[in-house]
């Protein structure tokens, strides 16, 4: 097996992650094979890829969309399915080796787990999943044997950092985030933000789910979650610190007093070609980081007054158990409301603390009760942006 190379199922291609991972793969094709694509609607980009990078397979999520994929496909070798149940079967398929796990939001979850329950090497880029269930997808990852290796760009700093630190005491960890397009805007102002205006991100280059959510800093309350899983840490080893330039990833604080950090520019590809080829290094052309171009780097406590989202997930993550499935039930509501000018951007985190406060909890819940979880938090957030449509 030595030098063969892996073969990847994309969960997601469509989207931010998963084209600029398509990018990634494209730089190293004696590396990669692009076994499987899946992606929900968009058949059209699909159609592209499948074109370019000559899968084995491809998958729709949309089952409406498959007779007018298959009809793209009709003159070439590519298998297609459709549903949510041909997305979980192909991805524990033995031809695959990787399955990086790209799909924004809930739907992301049930395939992810499906293919960690099959051992493979997940490259993680759907934040959801742990934050939904991280202690069921913990359990799981012990029990199959499979390596997670996070793509997120805060959480593969901190797994960098932590690379030949084995039995080391971490004292705290330090997630960073650029603040967004509304870092100096004063809370007042922020009432009449519209959605074109919170979706110009200062620095990234992602989706607009995950563009709204890192001007109202949920992104990051999702991504303190989400490491409390993939680090094993209680909430208090968790902060967050505002750091304009992108440059610092994130931060390990050792129990000696070090302090170890990630750096690069600020492009996804970096961190996802690190995820693809761990545990080693590939040589790559992807842009360098020239401290002549920061010549300053800040680091700012976040304003939780002006972000109440950051204060509302640090309170589900304490309170475990569904809360953060409900916060991300209700959240995915508020941000598709507030696109679609519904809400404004302040009562984003109105809607997920009113859904919270009125949601059944449980403090050990099956992945079936999640399921419900998240049905009834849509429900109840759904109502009550209805009830508050300006």
């Amino acid at each position: 097996m030595q030098g063969m190379p892996q073969r990847i199922a994309l969960l997601g291609s469509t989207g931010s992650i998963g084209t600029q991972t398509l990018d990634v793969i494209s730089r190293f094709p004696e590396k990669f094979i692009v076994e499987v694509l899946i992606a929900g609607n968009n058949i059209d980009l699909l159609t592209r890829q499948a074109l370019q990078f000559q899968p084995d397979s491809v998958v729709i999520g949309n089952v409406a969309n498959y007779k007018q994929l298959k009809e793209n496909l009709k003159d070439t070798n590519i298998k297609v399915y459709a549903g949510s149940e041909a997305v979980e079967q192909i991805v524990v398929s033995s031809t695959i080796d990787v399955v990086i796990a790209s799909i924004v939001g809930y739907s992301g979850l049930r395939p992810t787990i499906a293919a960690i329950k099959a051992g493979k090497k997940i490259a993680l880029a759907n934040k959801e999943t742990m934050v939904v269930a991280g202690e069921i997808i913990k359990r799981l990852v012990s029990e199959s044997g499979c390596h997670i290796i996070p793509v997120d760009s805060e959480h593969s700093a901190i797994f960098q950092c932590l690379a030949g630190e084995l039995g080391n005491p971490v004292e705290k960890i330090s997630l960073t985030a650029s603040g967004g397009p509304f870092l100096n805007w004063p809370l007042e102002k922020l009432k009449d933000v519209k959605p074109e205006e919170a979706l110009s991100n200062p620095n990234w280059d992602m989706g607009k789910k995950v563009t709204i959510d890192s001007a109202s800093l949920m992104n990051k309350g999702l991504e303190v979650i989400e490491a409390k899983w993939l680090f094993d840490l209680s909430p208090e080893q968790i902060s967050v610190v505002i750091h304009p330039q992108s440059v610092v990833h994130s931060l390990v604080h050792f129990a000696d007093g070090s302090v170890k950090a990630q750096l690069g520019v600020p492009d996804m590809r970096i961190p996802i070609l690190y995820a693809l080829s761990y545990p080693d290094r590939f040589v790559s052309d992807l842009p360098r980081l020239d401290f002549k171009n920061y010549p300053t780097l800040t680091f700012i406590e976040p304003e939780m007054k002006k972000f109440r989202n950051l204060t509302i997930a640090y309170d589900a993550l304490k309170k475990g158990g569904n809360m953060p499935c409900i916060m991300n039930a209700a959240n995915e509501m508020a941000v598709s409301a507030f696109l679609e000018k519904k809400i404004g951007f302040l009562q984003m985190s109105n809607v997920v603390e009113y859904t919270m406060d009125n949601s059944i909890y449980s403090s050990s819940p099956d992945l079936e009760f999640l399921e419900v979880s998240d049905c009834n938090a849509r429900e109840i957030a759904l109502k009550y942006i209805t009830k508050h449509h300006k």
